[in-house]
């Protein structure tokens, strides 16, 4: 029922009904969720510390062993909390992509920063004979320092040909053509340096096995930025989700609010790929999750995206330590095939039902 204000003067919020997918659930199913995954986190941040080819051995001589003090201080404690907040950016820029572009299936990756950050890589590989298995931190921050340029430089490139953020269906189209023709780039570097194919193998397979604290710090700081900006930015998703005329109507400035939120999600998506390579539908599926679990507006459901796919990473990432130890699984493939058999099966389920994803 729409109500007046007493000047009989209808606001044009009122008169626009919310969708379902915005109307507020009861409040603590969203809150039990972010409990719950902090709690879920937690308890994988302790077993991370404790999965490696000398198991549990290595805590519990860390008193009086210096090796095994390094092997947990220096290799898993620090894999283990990047896998989190690899995640935990992944996880947040699925939900402004699916949000910005209102779109169930649109991932992180949309506007060409994977294939930008893979082509960065590998002309660092290729220039400056450094790899992902480089023990030099100087070499460690050329692949990474690189391969963010390259995600970046896609992301500006698709703003270019996209004429601005205004047209959503134009900045999609202009992200795929970017995508294809920059990892057509990446595949004429590999054909002429062929020494980095198995480097690059490690890369676009997705692993955090190199993650060390001073990535971690970087990706702490991207992950404040990106959800500082999401949170305020928050009421142009949920303007967007009624459309982009009546998000007009609401009086909001869709055309700087869409360009912060595509500045956050490609700082999120190009640290995150910097560090760890790409890995596949943590931010796609991230976010169906939440929403499976808790409707929400977008203020919540970006931090809580962002805690799930925190938690999803993390545990895929002690699965793949785990599953072949003392060998390793890239953990790129295991969410690959796991995120796949998961929206898969909920296309299944939505199919029987008659709805859409």
């Amino acid at each position: 029922m729409m109500t007046k204000p007493k000047s009989g003067v209808v606001h044009p919020a009122a008169a626009v009904p919310l969708p379902a997918g915005l109307v507020r659930p009861a409040g603590h199913r969203a809150g039990w969720l972010a409990a719950a995954l902090l709690i879920v986190s937690a308890l994988l941040l302790l077993l991370g510390a404790r999965v490696g080819s000398t198991g549990f051995d290595s805590v519990l001589r860390m008193a009086d062993d210096p090796i095994a003090l390094q092997i947990v201080w220096d290799i898993r404690l620090p894999r283990t909390a990047g896998a989190w907040l690899a995640g935990a950016l992944l996880g947040l820029a699925g939900a402004i992509a699916q949000g910005l572009f209102r779109n169930p299936l649109a991932d992180p990756y949309l506007l060409g920063s994977a294939s930008g950050a893979a082509l960065g890589g590998a002309l660092a590989m290729a220039l400056f004979g450094v790899s992902p298995t480089a023990a030099q931190w100087l070499a460690r921050l050329g692949v990474t320092g690189m391969a963010f340029v390259g995600a970046a430089g896609a992301v500006l490139l698709t703003l270019v040909l996209a004429r601005g953020v205004q047209h959503t269906l134009r900045l999609l189209l202009a992200g795929v053509i970017v995508g294809v023709v920059l990892g057509a780039a990446r595949d004429l570097v590999e054909l002429a340096s062929p020494d980095i194919l198995q480097a690059m193998q490690a890369f676009t397979l997705g692993s955090t096995s190199f993650v060390g604290w001073i990535a971690c710090v970087l990706m702490a700081a991207a992950w404040g930025l990106c959800a500082a900006a999401a949170w305020v930015l928050a009421r142009a998703l949920d303007g967007l989700t009624l459309g982009e005329a009546t998000a007009a109507s609401l009086g909001l400035p869709l055309g700087p609010m869409r360009a912060g939120l595509v500045a956050a999600m490609a700082l999120a998506t190009g640290t995150a790929v910097a560090q760890t390579g790409l890995i596949a539908f943590v931010g796609l599926a991230a976010p169906h999750l939440v929403r499976s679990i808790a409707r929400a507006t977008h203020q919540r459901h970006v931090l809580l995206s962002s805690l799930m796919g925190a938690t999803l990473l993390l545990a895929a990432d002690i699965l793949a330590r785990w599953v072949l130890a003392p060998q390793e699984l890239p953990v790129g493939v295991l969410t690959a095939a796991l995120g796949g058999s998961y929206l898969l099966w909920l296309m299944h389920r939505r199919s029987a039902q008659g709805a859409s994803l």
